[in-house]
């Protein structure tokens, strides 16, 4: 399930990157049959980064997340742990 999930980060990654590519070269708004309209790839890149949120969020990779994750406390090295 991991391996899908970071699959689909990685395309939300890759999209975003052709998103921020294209509003580079056109711009946020473009000249379309009504007259000046806002760059449909921001809206679609925005999408992208609310679903790359989540993932970041469902694994572990934010700063918030990763304090929420606790370890354990470890027992002494020199402990055996037939004892």
């Amino acid at each position: 399930m991991d391996h899908t999930t970071v699959k689909d980060l990685c395309v939300c990654v890759a999209r975003i990157d052709q998103a921020e590519r294209d509003l580079s070269e056109r711009g946020l708004m473009v000249t379309a049959e009504r007259g000046t309209v806002k760059n449909g790839v921001a809206t679609i890149a925005s999408q992208y980064r609310s679903q790359l949120a989540r993932y970041i969020r469902e694994l572990g990779l934010s700063p918030s997340a990763r304090s929420a994750i606790t370890q354990s406390e470890s027992e002494d090295s020199d402990s055996d742990i037939w004892d």
